[in-house]
């Protein structure tokens, strides 16, 4: 039985992290309540997980012509070297307060989408 939720974490964070929209906002849920996974580990496995997947993808993406590298550096070079920094930042903190912060974050996310949502409804 936990193999099938493994498989399912799998699953649901390649597909989401195909799609581009971002596999580790269900992985490390799936892993941290289903599986029982600690936080820091849960991070680290998507963090992991992920480098194949954006491989794929992006090669995907790149036939589909659905690739825009113009703006490329101007992320990569600010978004690396504040990897560093998050990661240096995450070693200090519990699991909890982690669990606590990615918790909230995704419930910002959700009320996000779902205003965007709402918004995309109305006639214009």
């Amino acid at each position: 039985m936990r193999f099938l939720v493994w498989l399912a974490a799998g699953l649901a964070g390649g597909l989401l992290g195909g799609m581009g929209m971002g596999g580790g906002t269900v992985l490390i849920p799936i892993l941290t309540i289903l599986c029982g996974v600690p936080q820091h580990l849960a991070q680290s496995v998507n963090l992991l997980s992920f480098l194949p997947m954006a491989a794929l993808s992006l090669r995907v993406h790149a036939r589909g012509g659905l690739l825009d590298a113009r703006g490329t550096p101007w992320m990569i070079i600010p978004a690396t070297a504040l990897s560093f920094v998050g990661a240096a930042f995450v070693q200090g903190i519990s699991a909890g307060a982690l669990r606590i912060g990615f918790g909230v974050f995704l419930c910002l996310l959700s009320l996000y989408q779902f205003a965007s949502g709402v918004r995309s409804l109305r006639p214009r």
